[in-house]
């Protein structure tokens, strides 16, 4: 891939990246430096990656950077978050979209994962399958569990509204 290339592989795709990593950690700053190492990834291997691949080598380096700083960060929870977490309720009226990013960050990590990829940016399994490392037949069956999942959880729209 030449730098024009990978510039506007960065410019076709970094909003894409930012939006699938935010939602998944919820965390804008993070969401940024697993982004900038996704592309630092890229930039290293700039010469052996196909441009045609490059969406999909920039998602599967962004996924498996995520992951990496999930797990670093799994261990270490803040006492403030975790004490207000646990003793405080809300019996405000969440908007619609509040409720199903809420049903979404119940899902297993590989189940958010391939639903926000699938639904969010728009990828083919194939392209997810790529990403995630699994078959195209196990997105189907991760996205359809989470999917069933999202409408036992938020059940009918009448009960919502």
């Amino acid at each position: 891939m030449t730098t024009a290339e990978f510039n506007q592989c960065v410019d076709d795709h970094s909003n894409g990246v930012y939006r699938f990593i935010l939602k998944n950690i919820k965390d804008e700053d993070k969401a940024k430096d697993v982004v900038q190492d996704a592309f630092e990834k890229m930039w290293i291997k700039v010469n052996e990656i196909d441009y045609k691949k490059s969406k999909s080598y920039l998602f599967t380096a962004a996924y498996h950077t995520m992951i990496d700083a999930i797990r670093k960060d799994k261990n270490q929870s803040e006492l403030d978050e975790v004490a207000l977490n646990k003793h405080s309720h809300s019996s405000e009226y969440l908007g619609l979209k509040d409720i199903l990013n809420k049903a979404v960050d119940k899902l297993p990590e590989i189940q958010k994962s391939v639903v926000l990829l699938r639904d969010y940016e728009g990828c083919s399994y194939e392209e997810i399958g790529k990403i995630t490392h699994l078959t195209e037949s196990q997105v189907k069956v991760y996205i359809y569990r989470a999917r069933v999942f999202l409408k036992n959880y938020i059940g009918s729209l009448d009960r919502v509204i």
